[in-house]
């Protein structure tokens, strides 16, 4: 959610600099291979924002972006990986300190985890 993201920082809330926000229309457009290339291109982790399961402007473009990551979960785990490193939250527009408190969550679980072995 961009909107979240634009909120946390109007809110002057401090967020993990590592992370990269990657704007997309809705989750409705999420690709499992857009996950599976970051993780190749050497992303640590992706951490997938939604909207609130019946707020999508798609109807329930969210929960199939839902399932998406969780075979996504599922894929990179038979290669090898903690599937920890792809996780889907849900925030609304309106949710910047949501928002912010997800990345931050996600940031330190995934520096416990440590760096991508599989960067390329």
């Amino acid at each position: 959610m961009y909107a979240a993201a634009d909120l946390a920082g109007t809110m002057k809330m401090q967020y993990d600099i590592t992370s990269r926000i990657i704007r997309m229309p809705c989750t409705a457009r999420l690709d499992i291979n857009f996950i599976l290339k970051a993780l190749q291109e050497g992303a640590d982790g992706v951490l997938v924002v939604g909207c609130h399961p019946g707020d999508c402007a798609y109807r329930t473009g969210n929960l199939g972006a839902e399932r998406r990551v969780r075979f996504a979960k599922k894929l990179i785990e038979q290669l090898g990986l903690d599937e920890r490193r792809v996780k889907m939250v849900f925030v609304s527009a309106a949710e910047g300190d949501l928002f912010a408190k997800e990345v931050n969550d996600f940031g330190d679980e995934i520096r416990a985890i440590g760096p991508n072995p599989i960067r390329l």
